[in-house]
């Protein structure tokens, strides 16, 4: 745990002070898919890579990585000027020194925190050093079809943006495949692979009652919130948006609601 608390504040240090190098606010969504593996990784090897539920974790959040690296890597994110576009909308609505503030607190230090705070069940898995049973291979095989659902739908997202790009996309944002049934599949199946992540700690500890289960809590107060500050900027920009909220599911895939007449 100390290991990881000191890759923590480095990483926090890291990422604040290079967005005020750079005035780009995006430090912590580039490594965001890198530090868990760390984690994980510490807890793994304080085991000698000899516990088989540590080992499948590490497998699995590697695996979760790998993919949301590639995903981020083609759309630009770790090429200079690739910042989240919220970051730019709320420097045109704060303060100089408000946005600093919540550079700091948020961005650099609360989404560390999370980071951190997801990996926390392979701590439990440590503690408690129990066989790796049925239910596990049940959760690995759950965790495996969220990644599999969130590939499929950033890859929908990815070609629907391809074809717009080249002129042959009529619609504004995408509304088909998965995101017919959720405004945001993406979303949900990240959470969901944190809830599968948390339920291997709960397996080894043979009780769902455990204080780690904080950072999938948060991760997913987290995405809620993210949600409802990113449909704002769509709903300014493509007024028909509001008429997908009103008959598609926010983020658990869903029938459609029928549309307005």
């Amino acid at each position: 745990m100390l290991v990881c608390v000191g890759i923590f504040a480095g990483v926090v240090l890291v990422t604040w002070l290079l967005s005020l190098v750079t005035r780009e606010y995006s430090w912590v969504d580039r490594i965001w898919s890198l530090v868990p593996i760390a984690y994980v990784a510490v807890f793994a090897g304080q085991a000698g890579f000899a516990d088989a539920r540590l080992d499948v974790m590490l497998a699995l959040v590697a695996l979760w990585g790998a993919r949301l690296t590639f995903n981020f890597a083609r759309k630009g994110g770790y090429a200079p000027g690739g910042e989240d576009y919220r970051w730019a909308f709320l420097r045109e609505r704060m303060k100089p020194w408000q946005f600093q503030l919540f550079n700091f607190f948020f961005i650099s230090l609360y989404q560390n925190v999370i980071l951190l705070l997801i990996t926390l069940p392979a701590y439990t898995a440590l503690q408690h050093r129990t066989p790796f049973g049925a239910w596990d291979a049940v959760v690995a095989v759950l965790f495996l079809a969220f990644l599999a659902g969130e590939t499929i739908a950033d890859q929908q997202q990815w070609n629907f943006q391809q074809r717009k790009r080249a002129g042959r996309e009529r619609r504004r944002f995408v509304q088909t495949g998965l995101f017919r049934y959720s405004r945001h599949p993406n979303f949900f199946f990240e959470q969901a692979q944190w809830w599968a992540v948390f339920a291997f700690g709960a397996l080894a500890a043979g009780s769902p009652w455990q204080w780690t289960v904080a950072g999938a809590v948060l991760l997913t107060l987290l995405f809620l919130g993210s949600t409802r500050f990113t449909e704002s900027i769509s709903r300014s920009r493509y007024p028909e948006y509001a008429e997908y909220q009103r008959t598609t599911s926010a983020q658990i895939p869903w029938r459609p609601r029928h549309s307005s007449p």
